[in-house]
């Protein structure tokens, strides 16, 4: 894949906000299953998240993905961090991957083309955000009737019974979680931090307003 064509594919894919799984992570602390989760994924599905990562993040001027040791980082935080249920959404999700691979492809994940990997994994995310907007609609059309409802009540119930509602239970989505893990995973990485960002190895003063010049990279 030239670098045009891996510059778009990187955009295509990355585009959308973190989901709410990986921001309750972040918020709440780890909250890894209470299972054993040290054989989550099989030795093939952990190949997958190799070439997953670096489908979402290809090598281009600088290495990709899967040079930065990002599969291995994606299966770290997964059976470290993430709770039972999006572990459980995230492998159902891989091997729904590896189903469309096959059934569109006739081979395995990891054994198609660049472009053929961001085909399937285009289509992952465009059922992603429909997923997630249609989720959003209808948690907002709950909180409306609910805020209607208490609306109705007496003032002193209404008083004893503020507009929190209860909160929704978070919807696990696989592309969401594979594609924040791999941000995370290759910009926290020795690889993203020195040669996707502008790294300086022993910095001077602080200063908090640089001028960047056209086309620089962001600071590590």
């Amino acid at each position: 894949m030239n670098r045009r064509d891996a510059v778009k594919s990187f955009a295509f894919l990355m585009g959308g906000a973190l989901s709410a799984t990986t921001i309750g992570v972040f918020l709440e602390g780890c909250q890894p299953s209470k299972n054993s989760s040290e054989n989550l994924f099989s030795a093939d599905q952990e190949k997958m998240l190799a070439e997953l990562a670096d489908t979402i993040i290809p090598t281009t001027k600088t290495p990709g993905a899967k040079a930065a040791g990002v599969g291995p980082f994606i299966s770290l935080m997964m059976k470290d961090c993430y709770p039972e249920e999006a572990q459980k959404a995230f492998v159902e999700g891989l091997e729904e991957l590896e189903k469309e691979s096959k059934d569109k492809f006739k081979n395995s994940f990891v054994s198609l083309t660049p472009e053929q990997r961001t085909e399937i994994l285009g289509k992952f995310r465009e059922e992603t955000i429909a997923a997630q907007k249609k989720d959003k609609e209808e948690a907002t059309k709950l909180q409306e009737k609910e805020a209607a409802e208490l609306e109705k009540k007496p003032e002193k119930e209404r008083a004893g019974n503020p507009m929190a509602a209860k909160k929704p239970a978070t919807k696990h989505y696989f592309f969401a979680i594979a594609r924040d893990l791999t941000i995370l995973g290759y910009f926290t990485s020795e690889i993203g931090a020195t040669q996707a960002y502008e790294y300086i190895d022993i910095p001077g003063r602080y200063d908090g307003c640089v001028d960047m010049k056209p086309g620089q990279r962001v600071y590590a």
